[in-house]
């Protein structure tokens, strides 16, 4: 459904500029940005996607992944069709190269998605699968009936957002995800579309500006993205500018999309990139879409005590507690920590029919 969009002015010459991302798409009567969600309609700017969803799941939250927010607990999971960005390689390229209107088929309002999260027992809701930047006003109204009944939120972005709607989005997320995919502007252009600079902005503005727990991913594409010369400049700027603590997942690349010559990435990179995180600084530096278990553990930066020990999506070992303190030597953990009783081992459901109309996990 349309729904009056935020973020947007009218030019001298009658066009409508969207404002809520650095394209600054202009657009005249029924035109729509290269998101194809925003569009004008008479003489405003509409959300064409309020209210509705290309599906909804309950995942694991390290599936997002984020592993210093409240492990073990599970996330209802959802987005919406298209992106601002264009990665050759996307990998939920049905759902972000999608037009609206052929993905779209289950429709909720903010509070019946945080009342669902009640009723399944999750602890958060995450704004996932294609970019949620791009559906921002039923992203923060979800997070805003959320918020209401005690559920958190989660978003999972490449953080591609201009700085008025990035003050607004993230100001009601409780934690993020977001993709730092390259250290290269060059990358940034060729293969997604976009620049890196409003990406590290919005690093930095989240880190520092907001109470959000972040996390990071970048993706390693073979030939692309993981030079030791770039991931070593990427980290280092990581600790700089963010600090030590922040957690950084290195995934694996597998052929997608319209990267499909791209042989998939080896584990031997995603090991290599942690050993040289771990080199430059950083404490916190996890594998991900490889079998890699040392890629898996969540240690004690300063005694290097196991804390956390997973298999995949699910929790072996919980040595925290509130306090997110090391048992071994007293020192702070960073993260927003459950309590080690619910960090639980379980798997995702996926639901198959909407939510409070009768659904039960299967």
């Amino acid at each position: 459904m349309s729904h009056p969009a935020r973020y947007w002015h009218t030019l001298d010459d009658g066009r409508v500029q969207c404002d809520l991302c650095p394209r600054e798409c202009r657009l005249r009567d029924g035109q729509r940005g290269f998101c194809f969600v925003r569009a004008r309609e008479d003489d405003q700017l509409v959300l064409t996607t309020w209210g509705r969803s290309s599906g909804f799941a309950i995942d694991p939250i390290e599936k997002k992944p984020l592993n210093h927010f409240l492990p073990g607990s599970t996330v209802l999971s959802f987005g919406t069709a298209g992106c601002n960005l264009g990665c050759k390689f996307c990998q939920n390229w049905d759902i972000s190269k999608s037009r609206a209107d052929d993905r779209l088929q289950q429709e909720a309002t903010p509070a019946e998605i945080a009342s669902a999260a009640l009723a399944h027992g999750c602890a958060s809701v995450a704004v996932t699968y294609n970019d949620p930047v791009i559906f921002a006003e039923y992203a923060i109204d979800v997070a805003g009936a959320c918020h209401e009944v005690g559920v958190r939120t989660v978003a999972v972005t490449a953080g591609y957002i201009s700085p008025e709607a990035r003050r607004d989005f993230f100001a009601v997320m409780d934690a993020t995800n977001i993709d730092l995919k390259s250290f290269d502007d060059d990358f940034y252009q060729r293969i997604t579309g976009a620049r890196l600079a409003p990406v590290l902005e919005t690093l930095v503005h989240v880190k520092h500006e907001t109470d959000t727990w972040l996390e990071i991913t970048t993706l390693l594409i073979p030939g692309h993205n993981d030079s030791g010369d770039e991931l070593r400049r990427m980290c280092r700027w990581v600790v700089r500018e963010l600090g030590p603590d922040v957690p950084h997942h290195f995934s694996g690349f597998h052929p997608d999309w319209r990267m499909r010559d791209v042989p998939a990435t080896p584990t031997a990179t995603l090991v290599r990139a942690r050993e040289i995180a771990l080199e430059e600084g950083l404490h916190h530096v996890y594998t991900g879409n490889r079998y890699h278990p040392a890629g898996q553990v969540t240690r004690c930066s300063s005694c290097q005590t196991v804390l956390v020990q997973r298999d995949g999506y699910d929790i072996r070992s919980y040595r925290l507690g509130l306090d997110g303190r090391c048992p071994e030597c007293n020192a702070a953990i960073p993260g927003r920590w459950a309590d080690a009783g619910e960090a639980t081992t379980r798997r995702g459901v996926r639901l198959s029919r909407f939510l409070n109309r009768g659904v039960q996990p299967t």
